[in-house]
């Protein structure tokens, strides 16, 4: 295997939300690693629209959760501005406030939709497809 081909140490996801306590039940809901054969995540917290462009704009980002319900800036607008912005953009989940509105996040360009109250196992299994997708290279839409 080459050095290209060698898996990631660590996987950066980027998690995105105004709420602390949002960003905390990600992270706890995912724990070190969402599926056992995939690497460990590293997680890069933001609370404010400019972090999550600074570190959109470095690279290095595997995968972006971005709350839907936000504040000033929601998750859906922004996932729609990467999504526009940012090329090979990396996959990003959308975390909706309730169930019915899976739509708008389609309207965001969304790869992965889980609506609150956050089962811990939905959001597993929505990120480790969402990451094997990124690890193999296909694309996720």
């Amino acid at each position: 295997m080459t050095e290209a081909q060698a898996p990631a140490a660590t996987l950066a996801v980027l998690v995105y939300s105004d709420d602390r306590t949002a960003r905390e039940d990600v992270l706890r809901g995912l724990g070190r690693r969402p599926a056992p054969e995939l690497p460990a995540l590293r997680y890069l917290e933001c609370a404010t629209l400019p972090a999550v462009l600074k570190h959109m704009d470095a690279g290095g980002v595997d995968l972006a959760i971005l709350d839907g319900e936000a504040a000033p800036a929601g998750g859906m607008g922004v996932c729609r501005q990467l999504k526009d912005e940012i090329y090979s953009c990396p996959p990003i989940l959308v975390l909706t406030g309730r169930p019915q509105d899976a739509w708008l996040a389609t309207w965001s360009r969304a790869d992965g939709v889980v609506p609150r109250p956050i089962d811990p196992m939905v959001l597993a299994d929505t990120t480790a497809a969402l990451l094997r997708q990124r690890l193999a290279g296909l694309p996720v839409r």
